[in-house]
């Protein structure tokens, strides 16, 4: 509530400085660029506001409902937002910055206003202090298109920092694998399906250290891609998966490998990077749903190895 209403609060005072910046001088909405943002954008195309629609999880709930579409990562069509956005649904899962949601959705949704509203820099630079371990942990650096110099210097027509530059009040301190602790709930388990850009069932036959690293070695026999995304088949014959930064940390699911795992993950730089892990239970409905629901997400991408059953069947 508190932050919804921050929110509010804010888009009233954006508003008071547009009309007084209106009365003052004249603006196109379509050729508008800030002296103080570089590499600014044209807008050539139409521009509506639509409502944010509830299956856009990154930002369906921060705290206003309507958007502009194209949005301000150049995203045209709602299919194409909701693609890109749903990567960034489990960063806000890791709670690394209370302002997370709000800089990511003032991009990737950005409120309806008469003019477009970027984030200030100071904004990104609180959010990416806070976040980019965590990505890295993952294997991921921050990226390009989120490089903070190219967003303004604070004033009252750029979302600035709700939060100051505190982290989110974790929970207790555990400190377990970042990969290992996702819990395991359909919604939570669906929306990494979909971002992972590869989904498997398999055995595994060996863990390794090295580098910093845990190296997961499969088995070589009963293995099954439930997701190939842009992977060949060639890639999932000898496979090898990292967990990056894993090689201190503990992985409860890693203690006994006997058994199937469910494993998700990205390709980054060639390598295999392990983003989720789960003990492969048939007899979880969270895990059951998930993954049968994978197959109806438009983001879904399977390759069958052999003959047999469709494999978004759950056996």
């Amino acid at each position: 509530m508190r932050f919804q209403w921050n929110i509010l609060a804010w888009v009233n005072s954006v508003l008071l400085g547009l009309v007084l910046w209106s009365s003052a001088e004249e603006y196109d909405y379509y050729s508008w660029q800030s002296d103080n943002f570089q590499n600014g954008r044209f807008y050539t195309k139409q521009s509506q506001c639509i409502d944010i629609p509830s299956d856009l999880h990154l930002c369906h709930n921060v705290g206003y409902k309507k958007m502009r579409l194209p949005n301000l990562l150049d995203h045209e069509t709602m299919p194409e937002v909701k693609q890109q956005a749903s990567s960034w649904v489990p960063l806000l899962a890791k709670r690394c910055h209370r302002d997370t949601q709000l800089f990511l959705c003032s991009l990737f949704a950005p409120i309806c206003l008469e003019r477009p509203i970027y984030p200030c820099r100071s904004l990104c630079e609180v959010v990416r202090d806070s976040c980019a371990p965590v990505m890295e942990s993952y294997g991921f650096p921050w990226p390009e298109m989120l490089n903070c110099n190219k967003f303004p210097l604070d004033n009252d027509l750029c979302i600035t920092v709700q939060f100051g530059s505190k982290q989110v009040t974790q929970p207790p301190v555990t400190k377990i694998c970042t990969q290992c602790e996702i819990e395991q709930k359909s919604e939570t388990m669906r929306v990494q399906l979909c971002a992972s850009d590869f989904v498997l069932r398999m055995r595994i036959k060996e863990v390794k250290i090295e580098n910093g690293d845990r190296k997961l070695i499969a088995a070589q026999k009963k293995k099954k891609v439930l997701k190939a995304g842009k992977l060949k088949r060639k890639e999932f014959r000898k496979l090898v998966l990292y967990i990056k930064n894993a090689a201190s940390c503990p992985c409860p699911q890693l203690d006994n490998l006997s058994g199937s795992f469910l494993i998700m993950g990205r390709k980054v730089d060639n390598k295999l990077i392990l983003t989720a892990i789960y003990k492969w239970d048939k007899k979880s409905k969270d895990m059951k749903y998930a993954v049968n629901f994978m197959y109806s997400y438009p983001c879904s991408d399977t390759i069958s190895h052999g003959t047999g059953s469709h494999l978004g069947s759950f056996r």
